[in-house]
C-alpha cells in the first residue's frame, strides 16, 4: 500500500504554484525525540510534509544525544530519495554546550548532499537561541567553506538581533503565540524583525497550538490560541517573509505537532493530554496557504479539492481548574482566564460552499463561504452543557470527532485540541 494511504492523507494532486518565488516552508523537527527510529518513520514524515506542501524540515538536534547522527542520516537518506525536499540542520543552543569542531563536523557531514537546503549556494544553518556563542559563528564559517546562517536569537528581541547584523544573514523568529495575557497573536514582532533585519532575510515562525504540562521541566503554561493557526496564516500572507518556519512537526509535549502521531515519541508526562489529541488534520489546509504564500498573494484561485477542518477542547475550561498552568509563558494569570470554549472551523473551497459544525444534537451552525476569498473561518461557542460528538458537514460529505465531554470529576483543566478534517 502506497505511503500516501497508510496515512490516512490522500494523494490528491495539487495545482503548481506557479513560478518560483524563493520563499519556503519548513517545519520544526525534534531529532531528539527520533532514538531508536526505523528509517521508514522518516520516509512516512517526508511524504506526509510534501503532500501538505512544505519543503522540508528543520532538524532541532542537541550536543550529546548518542542517535544524532544515525537518525540524521536516516533523515538526509529518506529526503534524498523525494527531489525537491530539503533539510537543514538547527543547533539547539539551550539543550548543552557545543564546541566549534562539534557544529563543523555536523555541517560539513551533510552539506554535500543533495538534499541540503542551501541559499546562494551555500548551506542554511539555524539554531534554537545560543546568542551568547555568536562570537564562534567566523571560525564556522572558515572551517565549512561557508554557511547562510539564520538563528533563533528571539532572546535578544529584534533590536538586540539588529546590533549582531554582522555576524549572521538572516534572522527566525519563535515568536509564533499570543504573550501572556494576550488572547490574540499580533505582528508587532514581525515588522521590527524586518525592519531591524535591514534587508537580510527574515524567517517567521507559525504554530497551531500550545500547551504544556511537565512540572519536571517547570514548564505549565498555554497560550491563548483558538483562532491561532488561521490568524497566523494570515498574517503570513500579509507579510511575505522570506521563509517561515512551523513550529512544530512533532513537539508532542508542547501540544505544537502537526505529524500524525507516535506514541515513541511523546515524553513522559505528556501522554495524558496528548493521547486521543491528533494534530494532523492542521495540515489538511497548507497545501493553499503555501500556494498563496508562494505566489505572493494573499488571495489565489484555488483548483484543488474542497477542505474543512475544526479543532477544540474536548471538554470546557470555564468552570476547572487550571492546577498551576499560566496564561502564557512567565504569565501569573490562571490559563483558565484565557481560554475560549470553542470549536475553530477553517475551510478552503475553490466556490461558494455550505459547511455545518455541530456538537451532538444541541448546538449547530451553518456558513456559506465567501465567493471572493478561498479562506473562510469561524467559531461555534460550547459552554458546560453542551455535550456529544462533533461533527463538521461540507458538500455533502459529513466528519465526526471526538465527544466534548462534561468537566472531569477531578476538576483538571485539558487545555490541548483535537483536530478533524473532511
Amino acid at each position: 500500500m502506497p505511503l500516501e494511504h497508510t496515512l490516512g492523507i490522500g494523494d490528491h494532486q495539487y495545482p503548481p504554484v506557479g513560478p518560483d518565488s524563493g520563499r519556503k516552508v519548513f517545519a520544526h523537527y525534534i531529532v531528539g525525540l527520533a532514538c531508536g527510529q526505523p528509517p521508514e518513520r522518516w520516509d512516512r514524515d517526508i511524504v506526509a510534509a510534501e503532500l501538505a506542501g512544505l519543503d522540508g524540515f528543520a532538524l532541532n538536534i542537541g550536543p550529546s544525544n548518542n542517535w544524532t547522527i544515525t537518525q540524521l542520516d536516516h533523515a538526509y537518506q529518506a529526503a534524498e530519495r523525494r527531489v525537491g525536499f530539503f533539510l537543514f540542520i538547527s543547533f539547539d543552543m539551550a539543550a548543552g554546550s557545543w564546541s566549534v569542531p562539534q557544529v563543523v563536523g555536523f555541517i560539513n557531514r551533510y552539506k554535500g548532499s543533495p538534499a541540503q537546503m542551501k541559499v546562494e549556494g551555500k548551506p542554511l544553518v539555524s539554531t534554537f537561541e545560543g546568542p551568547d556563542w555568536a562570537t564562534n559563528w567566523p571560525a564556522v564559517r572558515n572551517e565549512t567553506g561557508g554557511i547562510c546562517l539564520i538563528p533563533d536569537w528571539s532572546s535578544l528581541g529584534p533590536y538586540g538581533v539588529g546590533q549582531c547584523l554582522n555576524l549572521i544573514d538572516g534572522a527566525f523568529s519563535w515568536d509564533a503565540w499570543p504573550k501572556p495575557g494576550q488572547s490574540k497573536m499580533t505582528t508587532v514582532e514581525d515588522l521590527l524583525y524586518k525592519e531591524c533585519l535591514r534587508g537580510k532575510r527574515y524567517m517567521m515562525g507559525v504554530s497551531p497550538w500550545f500547551y504544556t504540562d511537565l512540572p519536571q521541566w517547570n514548564k505549565k503554561w498555554y497560550c491563548s490560541s483558538e483562532s491561532l493557526w488561521h490568524d497566523r496564516w494570515q498574517q503570513v500572507l500579509h507579510l511575505m517573509p522570506d521563509f517561515v518556519q512551523i513550529i512544530t512537526w512533532n513537539d508532542f509535549g508542547e501540544s505544537s505537532y502537526i505529524c500524525d502521531p507516535s506514541p515513541s515519541q511523546v515524553v513522559d508526562g505528556a501522554d495524558k493530554y496528548v493521547s486521543g489529541h491528533s494534530h494532523a488534520a492542521f495540515r489538511a489546509v497548507l497545501p493553499y496557504l503555501i500556494a498563496a504564500y508562494k505566489s505572493g498573494s494573499a488571495i489565489v484561485p484555488w483548483h484543488g479539492p474542497d477542505t474543512a477542518i475544526a479543532w477544540y477542547r474536548t471538554s470546557p475550561v470555564g468552570a476547572q481548574e487550571c492546577h498551576g498552568i499560566a496564561w502564557g509563558q512567565g504569565g501569573t494569570v490562571p490559563a483558565t482566564h484565557g481560554t475560549r470554549d470553542v470549536i475553530s472551523v477553517m475551510a478552503v473551497t475553490g466556490r461558494p460552499a455550505c459547511i455545518t459544525v455541530a456538537v451532538g444534537n444541541s448546538r449547530r451552525l451553518t456558513l456559506e463561504t465567501a465567493s471572493r476569498n478561498p479562506v473562510s473561518y469561524f467559531e461555534l461557542p460550547f459552554d458546560n452543557h453542551t455535550t456529544g460528538p462533533v461533527s463538521v458537514s461540507l458538500n455533502g460529505r459529513k466528519v465526526t470527532g471526538p465527544e466534548i465531554q462534561p468537566p472531569h470529576g477531578d476538576g483538571r483543566a485539558s487545555l490541548n485540541a483535537v483536530a478533524i478534517h473532511i
